[in-house]
C-alpha cells in the first residue's frame, strides 16, 4: 500500500516505523487494521446513558480508527469488523455476531461505518485531525454518513421485510433523532482526542530535538 498518494499528510499509525520489507510492511497494515477493528469491538460495548436514549462507543470508535489509521486502513478495518460479526464472533453491540444480522433494521449502519472510517481517515490525511475545530467538522461529516445507509437499510427492514408500514416521520424519530446530540458528543469526543494525540507528538518530538 504506497503511502504516495497526492495532498496525503501522515496519520497517527504512519509515526510507526514502517518496514522497507514489502511482505512486513503489508504485515504491518494488517495488524493495524486487525487493531483497529478490536477497537471498535471493544468500545461497541460500552454503553452510556445520555438523553433521549443511552449511546454506545462504536461510531466514536469507528471516527478515531478513521482518523488514526487513515482511510483505506480505517475502511479496511470496519470491513473486518463487519465480517468478523457476521462470521458469529461477538463484536457487535451486547456482545453479539451473526449472518443473521443482515436481517436487522440497525445492519443499515454498521456497513455506514465502513464509509464512516474512511471519510474520517481522508480529513485525517489531510490534516484536519491537527486541530480541534478542524477535526471537528470533519469528524461530524464523517458521522454523519452512517445515517445515510442505515435510515433507507432501517425503512427497507421494517416496512418491506417486517411490514410495519411506516411513514418518514416514524422512520426518522427511530433512527435519527434520539442519536443526534449523541453523535455531537462522540464528534466533540474525537476532536479532543486525535489533536490532543498529535500534541503529545509535537511535544516528544521536541523533547528529543527532531
Amino acid at each position: 500500500m504506497s503511502l504516495a498518494v497526492a495532498g496525503r499528510r501522515p496519520v497517527l499509525a504512519d509515526l510507526i516505523a514502517r518496514p522497507t520489507d514489502r511482505a512486513r510492511a503489508a504485515a504491518l497494515d494488517a495488524a493495524l487494521v486487525v487493531a483497529g477493528a478490536a477497537v471498535v469491538a471493544v468500545l461497541a460495548q460500552v454503553e452510556v446513558p445520555l438523553w433521549p436514549v443511552p449511546v454506545t462507543g462504536q461510531t466514536l470508535a469507528v471516527v478515531v480508527v478513521g482518523a488514526a489509521l487513515g482511510a483505506r486502513r480505517g475502511a479496511a478495518a470496519l470491513v473486518t469488523y463487519l465480517v468478523a460479526g457476521l462470521a458469529g464472533l461477538p463484536v457487535f453491540a451486547g456482545f453479539t455476531g451473526t449472518i443473521a444480522a443482515i436481517t436487522k433494521p440497525s445492519f443499515g449502519f454498521i456497513i455506514g461505518f465502513i464509509f464512516a472510517a474512511f471519510v474520517a481517515g481522508w480529513f485525517a490525511e489531510r490534516a484536519w485531525d491537527r486541530r480541534p475545530v478542524l477535526a471537528f467538522v470533519g469528524f461530524a461529516a464523517a458521522s454523519v454518513i452512517p445515517f445515510l445507509f442505515g435510515v433507507p437499510y432501517m425503512a427497507f427492514i421494517l416496512n418491506t421485510v417486517l411490514g410495519k408500514g411506516l411513514g418518514i416521520e416514524a422512520i426518522l424519530a427511530a433512527g435519527v433523532t434520539p442519536f443526534i446530540l449523541g453523535g455531537i458528543v462522540k464528534a466533540a469526543l474525537a476532536a479532543l482526542l486525535i489533536p490532543a494525540a498529535w500534541a503529545g507528538v509535537r511535544a516528544l518530538e521536541r523533547r528529543s530535538g527532531r
